[in-house]
């Protein structure tokens, strides 16, 4: 039986539009499926682990990493960098594993351009005031932090367009739900596979001569 080459899904979310959680929810429901660990130079908060949240590094090793052609995508997001593995995602897809990748548009931009059978989706909130509570209510942050998560939330929020679905998380099951049919279908879509089911089909025909 031929193996099929995993799907790359970037999930872009506003800060506060509680991208995380439905992400953690839909690992915890669907097989197959994995997300992609990224770098960062921010440091890691309380809860946070080198290597499962993030690959914790410092300004220097980022910037060696960048000219050795590491990334396949990164931006500098709130005066930190952040880039996703070249060799992780080429990796996991190979396997036939589906990925999803945690980025910015302006990740999500870079990879769209190289691999343009990934699959967008943007997360919304269901209203500007929930998303600014939600940031308070996370206790994470100073106040002045806050605003500026906010201003690059509306940033973020302008660029929803360019995203392949949309899902507004005003209801945490409905948005899951939403999510998980999203990738069930673009599994079964043959258009994203037609190399696969050539092979496929070619090799019925072969057995049958």
């Amino acid at each position: 039986m031929l193996n099929k080459n995993g799907t790359l899904f970037i999930i872009s979310a506003p800060s506060g539009a509680g991208k995380t959680s439905l992400i953690t929810s839909l690992l915890e429901q669907m097989d197959n499926l994995n997300v992609a660990v990224s770098h960062t130079t921010r440091a890691p908060r309380d809860d946070e682990q080198d290597g499962q949240a993030y690959h914790f590094v410092d300004d220097a090793h980022f910037k060696q990493l960048i000219n050795d052609n590491h990334f396949l995508e990164y931006a500098r997001v709130f005066d930190h960098y952040y880039g996703t593995s070249r060799q992780q995602v080429e990796d996991q897809l190979a396997k036939g594993s589906d990925l999803i990748l945690e980025i910015d548009w302006q990740g999500a931009r870079q990879i769209k351009s190289q691999l343009r059978n990934s699959v967008t989706i943007f997360i919304l909130p269901p209203d500007y005031d929930s998303l600014n509570q939600r940031l308070v209510n996370r206790q994470k942050d100073a106040m002045d932090t806050i605003k500026q998560r906010m201003a690059g939330s509306l940033e973020e929020i302008s660029h929803f367009k360019e995203y392949d679905y949309i899902v507004i998380n005003d209801e945490f099951n409905q948005a899951l739900e939403e999510l998980k049919s999203i990738i069930t279908a673009t599994n079964l879509g043959s258009c994203r596979q037609s190399d696969f089911y050539d092979n496929f089909v070619d090799q019925i025909m072969a057995q049958a001569d």
